[in-house]
């Protein structure tokens, strides 16, 4: 009785580590260094040799209320691990509000990658947050030069992300962008991971692994995928705009912010 104890105990000791050998193994196979990434282990200005800022209050067509701030706190920051996007009520250049949108462009740009962005958006009527990329082609022409929405967000549909894609063929000015939504209830309470896969034949677009949307190249022309070009990260929360602020702007939920944990392509 005691052998066969001796023997079942030796028996379930080396089962044990196996298992936690190989699940070692298995999650170092599975999780390669990224080839660029921002993890925010410092504190103050985002780091400049990665990040760049868009300035300027015209919203680029979109007629939003901010003005995009480059190298101020309060608007861009990096404090406990995390990068603080916040927009703020406050006059700034004739504009009502102000934010920051960061860029990679000029600083880290890509081919056909994984793009996994871990943040916390912001809620409110008025709040537009987005994890987006455009073609890094000079002087950009959009949208035919291709643009990827990781994560959108309007604050007056609260808990609903949209992933989307715009190019020459198909884009929202002529009502036939390619685009899917899914429900994230807790969107503004917790992190999730926001990611684009992306490579010669398809874009997919996920949330804690969940694909929720594809786009396949068609080989139809540029027209249809140009999206063989480099292309570059933006990170932002715009204030209003055509499509933020269809419902208003709440003039009393200022600030609001947006956390990135983390930034990391594969």
């Amino acid at each position: 009785m005691i052998r066969t104890v001796t023997i079942l105990l030796s028996s379930l000791l080396l089962f044990s580590c196996a298992g936690k050998g190989k699940t070692k193994k298995d999650n170092t196979a599975a999780t390669p260094a990224p080839a660029w990434s921002d993890e925010f282990n410092y504190n103050g200005l985002p780091d400049a040799t990665k990040w760049n800022y868009d300035t300027g209050g015209h919203g680029w067509g979109n007629h939003e209320l901010q003005y995009y701030t480059a190298g101020r706190k309060e608007n861009a920051r990096v404090e406990n691990g995390m990068l603080i996007i916040e927009a703020h009520k406050e006059p700034w250049k004739g504009m009502q509000y102000t934010s920051a949108r960061l860029v990679t462009r000029g600083k880290a740009e890509w081919q056909y990658k994984r793009i996994e962005v871990r943040a916390r958006i912001p809620s409110g009527r008025g709040t537009w947050p987005a994890i987006w990329m455009l073609g890094a082609k000079q002087p950009l022409a959009w949208p035919d030069d291709g643009e990827i929405d990781i994560m959108e967000h309007v604050g007056f549909n609260q808990g609903t992300v949209h992933g989307t894609v715009h190019c020459k063929k198909y884009n929202h000015m002529i009502g036939t962008q390619k685009t899917a939504t899914i429900p994230v209830p807790d969107c503004s309470d917790s992190f999730h991971v926001y990611a684009t896969d992306w490579d010669k034949d398809s874009i997919r677009i996920s949330i804690d692994g969940n694909t929720y949307f594809r786009f396949a190249n068609e080989r139809s022309g540029y027209e249809a995928w140009p999206f063989d070009n480099k292309m570059y990260l933006l990170l932002n929360i715009a204030v209003g705009g055509d499509w933020g602020g269809q419902k208003g702007v709440d003039s009393t939920i200022w600030p609001r912010r947006m956390e990135v944990d983390y930034v990391r392509v594969y």
